[in-house]
């Protein structure tokens, strides 16, 4: 039932907590270490700090840390890190400087494709809006979706790490693909604009339709013990708000950021930061049971999330710890929501910073995608210059129904030492990203 909610007392703000020192196995000599803010070892060859989320589940994640030196490699080019990937294992990857395809959007196109002859075709006033498209123009879309799937999208097999070196190492316009994989790292690098040059319109998907793009930054499916950590998240200068109207409805080119997806388990993401974007990390992309339930155990924490308009996570089935994270929203102009609260999900959401404009509605933090229950304790929130205690689904049922439930019914008990959440913004927005890693 909606009812009222009062914000307790300003809290104390609270010293920071050390992070957990980083385990390491020794190896052949190899590049530097990140920004000169190692704890001594070279950064490909750290792992995964025992404890550190739902990624220490039994045996840890040590990605390539045991490479001998023939399986250590530094790229420079989208065909080298392909190599790389296609490479023994296991296997350290350098990234040094910019990677990204020497292909165009033009160089793919195939069929007699053109965005003006589908916009032709598909206009819900020709082709109406009670089925998907098909026909030539959608056949040689797909044909030409295909041809940049092959250049863009690259596998990231087991026992694997991928780490940028210094504080200016990119990934442009590729999708990393951890698929059926064990055992993998991705630290340091800047992931920017995966964008699709062949989104597909979809008249069926909402009251509205809507455009879908194909491709995340970071995509995990199937796969177990992943950590992603020190990375940041952007657009570059190709934002989703500065995408055109087509239909009424966003073009939208990007996909998620970080998405972990199709049974996927034992997963931590930390001290990332995700910047200006829509569809941020997904957890779960099926309503179905039959592969999620069960698994997708994810940790969140000490991330940045500026800007970022929805999915900070959206879950399904998995428990997800989410702590520590520092939220940015600064205005309501497209923001839909944070925590996503799915089918099955079990959300333990603690001692998080939530800085909203004045505009931002706090019930807003929540959405209900078909759950019943998240636990929250520990949260605060900011609007102006005061910071207060935040019960996030005491706020949440306040203006919306049916209420959710409290009890996620679980306790996390994989986690690095929680911090006090009054002390995430100063300390997430000061190491979080890439070229930070200490």
């Amino acid at each position: 039932m909606k009812r009222a909610t009062t914000f307790a007392a300003l809290l104390s703000l609270a010293a920071l907590a050390a992070p957990p020192a980083l385990a390491a196995v020794p190896g052949p000599a190899s590049p530097a270490t990140a920004s000169g803010h190692g704890h001594g070892a070279d950064l490909g060859r750290q792992t995964l700090p025992g404890g550190d989320g739902w990624a220490a589940e039994g045996t840890g994640t040590t990605g390539g840390a045991a490479a001998p030196a023939g399986n250590v490699h530094t790229v420079t080019t989208r065909a080298g890190l392909a190599a790389a990937l296609a490479s023994p294992g296991p296997r350290i990857i350098y990234v040094s400087g910019t990677v990204e395809p020497d292909r165009t959007c033009a160089d793919y196109v195939t069929g007699g494709y053109s965005l003006e002859a589908y916009l032709a075709a598909y206009d819900p006033a020709v082709w109406g809006r009670d089925a998907e498209p098909s026909g030539p123009q959608e056949e040689a879309r797909a044909a030409s979706a295909a041809r940049q799937t092959a250049d863009i999208k690259l596998k990231v097999p087991s026992d694997t790490t991928i780490v940028g070196l210094g504080g200016n190492a990119v990934i442009r316009g590729v999708n990393l693909h951890v698929d059926k994989a064990d055992n993998v790292i991705i630290r340091n690098i800047t992931f920017e604009d995966t964008a699709d040059c062949f989104p597909q319109w979809d008249p069926t998907d909402g009251d509205e339709g809507n455009w879908n793009s194909l491709y995340d930054n970071i995509s995990v499916t199937g796969s177990t013990h992943v950590w992603a950590d020190h990375n940041t998240f952007t657009d570059g200068d190709n934002p989703d708000s500065g995408q055109p109207l087509y239909f009424g409805r966003p073009y939208q080119v990007h996909d998620g950021q970080l998405d972990i997806t199709s049974g996927s388990n034992y997963v931590t993401a930390s001290w990332n930061r995700f910047t200006d974007h829509d569809k941020t990390m997904l957890i779960g992309s099926t309503n179905n049971p039959a592969t999620d339930s069960g698994k997708l155990k994810v940790t969140v924490h000490h991330n940045h999330f500026r800007n970022t308009l929805q999915r900070l996570p959206r879950v399904r089935f998995g428990q997800v710890h989410v702590y520590n994270n520092y939220y940015e929203v600064p205005s309501d102009s497209g923001f839909e929501y944070a925590l996503g609260v799915g089918v099955g999900s079990q959300i333990f959401a603690e001692n998080n910073f939530f800085r909203l404009g004045r505009a931002v509605n706090p019930a807003s933090l929540l959405h209900d995608w078909g759950g019943t229950t998240l636990t929250a304790r520990g949260n605060v929130l900011r609007v102006g210059g005061k910071v207060s205690p935040i019960d996030l689904v005491a706020v949440y049922n306040a203006a919306h129904d049916p209420d959710l439930g409290s009890d996620a019914g679980w306790t996390p008990a994989l986690h690095t030492g929680i911090d006090p959440a009054e002390s995430v913004r100063l300390s997430v927005s000061q190491r979080a990203g890439a070229g930070r890693v200490r």
